[in-house]
């Protein structure tokens, strides 16, 4: 932060700590007969810098937001104070963990977690006797 006097930080913002504090990112979810579908904003991220882990039943989504300042120029006020996203989901056993597929675009991750095969809806044919 520069020493600019008409924009300074209160004293509990310079001393919080910000290595475990991050940015929950909205989340939007939509369910069908064949699975889920979620939707998570994170603007500010690139690609390189978002990090998907599924371990279990537990599905982390974490995104460090790269907004550099142009060279030769020092930011003196900013409003996205964290640079980290995170959110941390528990799936249920009906969703197939090892088949989930992401896409990211525009900021928003697209993530399809289709739901294990004996727990999609099926048709079930009636024979005519």
């Amino acid at each position: 932060m520069s020493d600019n006097p008409a924009l300074r930080q209160t004293p509990q913002a310079e001393t919080a700590p910000r290595t475990t504090e991050t940015l929950l990112p909205p989340v939007d979810v939509v369910e069908d007969g064949a699975g889920i579908t979620l939707y998570a904003d994170l603007p500010g991220v690139p690609k390189d810098r978002l990090h998907l882990h599924v371990e279990a039943d537990t599905l982390t989504i974490e995104g460090e937001i790269a907004l550099p300042a142009p060279e030769g120029l020092e930011s003196i006020h900013s409003e996205v104070g964290l640079p980290l996203y995170r959110r941390v989901f528990t799936l249920s056993k009906e969703l197939d963990a090892d088949r989930v597929a992401a896409e990211f675009a525009h900021g928003v991750l697209t993530l399809r977690i289709p739901k294990v095969e004996h727990a999609q809806p099926r048709r079930i044919p009636i024979q005519v006797g």
